[in-house]
């Protein structure tokens, strides 16, 4: 099996990075590692497997995230990955919303080492593909750098040999999902530390990454990056990150594609998906950042956002919107 390139990756984002924005950031990036939503075991075990598990042969390489604590459960779970042909399958210990924490899955194991690391040998023994953990730095009052460390530890000794870690703590109660990605701050030499600690791991930041300038100074201390919001509230960077995180892809010339030949290599796919029931709101969402900062950017953006939901909307409502930014 060819190992993993996790130079740079894409974060799990509910509501963001479902397939079909995957397939749209797989016209800006050959090369980045992305990963779905979180899914969860039940999800999987008892609802409509085929509508989490189905992509387009294109996103690879793609990462399944799950979310869980049943070490039987992840196991099925961690095979159907391998089954449906994904390169890796990623824990998640990092989500902080009330609705998770009560059916124990996120950032609340972070409090429950030994289960994590008895939910990961499950996974290993269950399949084939890297095992991966995303983690907090911390949650609530257990939040010191030694906490971190441990916490990793315990799990390595399981087996995982990847951690992604989201540099801020969790608070589980009083902050909504949304602050608990921008209040608690950002302690990347928690990061750089644990690397330097257990340099037998791969260890990846996440957190805050907004430049790749920010990005490719974080790769001298670590194995790779996870960005998230602004890859999907600003696209237009991973144009960039073949040419500037994987080598192979820097030294092979490629001709320039501008962002209107990205979203006009959308229009089969969009055929494709309208034939299968979707809306051309379901894929155009995800493109409304793509020309932000150039001129007719808020056009584009207000012309998809009027149009893209009505009935027998094409790649014509997206040909219409680029009107505005040529």
């Amino acid at each position: 099996m060819t190992a993993l390139n996790r130079r740079f990756s894409t974060a799990p984002m509910m509501d963001w990075s479902d397939s079909h924005c995957r397939f749209f950031w797989r016209q800006l990036s050959r090369q980045a590692l992305l990963y779905t939503e979180m899914v969860t075991t039940g999800a999987l075990i008892h609802g409509n497997r085929e509508r989490f598990l189905q992509y387009h042969d294109i996103e690879h390489p793609i990462a399944l995230q799950l979310g869980g604590s049943n070490p039987d459960e992840l196991a099925q779970c961690a095979r159907f990955a391998q089954d449906w042909g994904y390169d890796e399958v990623n824990l998640n210990v990092g989500c902080p919303s009330d609705r998770v924490q009560n059916n124990m899955i996120g950032a609340c194991l972070m409090g429950h080492p030994p289960l994590v690391a008895d939910c990961v040998k499950a996974m290993r023994d269950s399949c084939d593909i890297p095992v991966t953990v995303k983690h907090r730095i911390g949650i609530d009052d257990q939040d010191s750098y030694e906490h971190m460390r441990d916490f990793v530890a315990t799990v390595a000794e399981a087996g995982c040999e990847v951690f992604i870690v989201h540099a801020r703590k969790a608070i589980l109660q009083g902050l909504s999902p949304k602050e608990n990605r921008e209040v608690p701050p950002l302690k990347y030499d928690y990061v750089y530390r644990l690397k330097q600690e257990l340099p037998q791991l791969e260890i990846l930041l996440n957190g805050g990454l907004k430049t790749h300038e920010e990005s490719l100074q974080c790769l001298q201390h670590l194995d790779g990056v996870m960005v998230g919001r602004e890859a999907y509230q600003n696209p237009g960077i991973l144009l960039d990150v073949d040419a500037l995180y994987f080598e192979s892809a820097a030294a092979a010339p490629k001709p320039p594609v501008s962002k209107a030949d990205v979203i006009r290599r959308l229009y089969p796919y969009i055929e494709e998906q309208l034939g299968k029931g979707a809306t051309l709101h379901h894929i155009s969402r995800h493109t409304l950042g793509l020309f932000n900062a150039q001129k007719g950017a808020r056009l584009y953006r207000r012309h998809l956002s009027e149009n893209a939901h009505k009935k027998g909307a094409g790649p014509e409502v997206m040909e219409q919107a680029l009107a505005f930014v040529e």
